[in-house]
């Protein structure tokens, strides 16, 4: 156990490092933020900071020395920063938890191994391994790359008539990718689950996803899906963190078919922008769970108080905030980053409706600033 007064290490100093900053502080912790971005969001709200590049050994090697554990706030920090600090200071989740989810066939062919479900795939990393590929995926399909795609990025749909080796080329630079199958989704849902040390997990109730040009718009909890659906999602994320040995929280994103099959889509082994309802919508948030995780402490209630849907506020959606902090009903977060751009994650809001109820999907934009 990681007692209260202690110091807890971040790797990445984004919106949920900031986020994770918050709720350790609410616990007696302080943090110490390290990235190679100065001042960024997590940073503003703690009490130390180091700017440094991942591969920096002798940065990490100081950080280790300032902190009593280490976390991330985001996957795609090398594995072998983790490696390095895991020698010096306790590190959780481990460095396999990355690996395995920085790499969307690993991250697969990991899935399958539990028994899980995804979608067909195939690698594409050169015109052979691309033919082939196309030969057994078909259309329509996705063309992702294999690393450090996110929000949409790094990736296209393939349809009839497009060719995979000018969009490999010409769209993805010729990284190594993977060829999806674009299966019939019915909705998108994701679920957490946080593992503590000792094994005991605790899961939140699954939610539904909505996205607007690849990036998480809206989220609804709970998702509106079969009670028997929602005990397998919960089932298939603790399967998954139990075989990592995961130690804090982990998202598991799927998709719902038309015809009840959950596919798994992506892991995220870190606290997740799906569950940013739980900071007003549940006992215990996702942020304080990670914390109580990493640190040894018992894992708190998932338990639902209300339902609840969370909102993006992507980009010029932030300049709506006079609004909606003048709203008794909205939960407004700002995430203190001094530049908005185009799909940007600025803040998000939460609105909260009665527990039995059909979340509340807000009108949008609200009331007072609809041009």
């Amino acid at each position: 156990m990681i007692p209260p007064g202690a110091t807890v290490g971040i790797l990445g100093g984004g919106q949920l490092g900031r986020m994770l900053a918050i709720a350790a502080a609410r616990l007696g912790y302080r943090c110490h933020i390290y990235a190679p971005e100065p001042e960024g969001p997590a940073a503003q709200v703690s009490a130390a900071e180091t700017v440094a590049a991942y591969d920096d050994g002798a940065a990490l090697d100081a950080f280790a020395e300032a902190v009593d554990v280490v976390t991330v706030e985001f996957e795609n920090v090398p594995a072998e920063a983790l490696e390095r600090l895991a020698d010096r200071v306790p590190v959780r989740p481990g460095a396999r938890s990355l690996r395995i989810a920085q790499n969307r066939i690993a991250e697969k062919d990991f899935c399958r191994t539990l028994g899980l479900e995804t979608t067909p795939y195939a690698a594409v990393e050169e015109a052979e391994s691309g033919a082939a590929a196309d030969a057994r995926i078909g259309r329509p399909a996705v063309l992702k790359t294999q690393t450090l795609g996110y929000d949409g990025k790094g990736q296209t749909v393939l349809g009839e008539g497009d060719d995979l080796l000018d969009a490999w080329r010409g769209r993805l630079g010729g990284r190594p990718a993977i060829l999806e199958a674009l299966a019939p989704i019915e909705r998108e849902v994701s679920v957490i689950v946080a593992r503590a040390g000792d094994g005991a997990t605790a899961t939140f109730d699954p939610v539904e996803n909505r996205h607007v040009h690849g990036i998480l718009d809206l989220t609804l909890a709970p998702a509106d899906i079969a009670p028997a659906l929602a005990a397998a999602t919960r089932e298939g994320a603790g399967r998954i963190a139990r075989a990592l040995d995961h130690v804090g929280v982990l998202c598991v994103e799927l998709f719902v078919t038309g015809d009840g099959r959950l596919l798994v889509n992506e892991i995220a082994p870190r606290v997740h922008n799906s569950g940013h309802w739980t900071i007003e919508g549940c006992e215990t948030s996702q942020f304080a769970q990670h914390i109580r995780a990493v640190c040894g402490l018992p894992l708190g209630s998932t338990e639902r108080r209300a339902s609840a849907a969370m909102k993006n506020l992507i980009g010029a959606d932030v300049e709506l905030w006079p609004a909606l902090a003048a709203d008794p009903a909205v939960h407004l977060h700002l995430y203190g980053k001094a530049e908005t751009r185009a799909g940007r994650k600025m803040g998000h809001v939460t609105w909260l409706g009665p527990l039995g109820a059909t979340p509340p999907v807000p009108d949008w934009p609200p009331a007072g600033d609809r041009g």
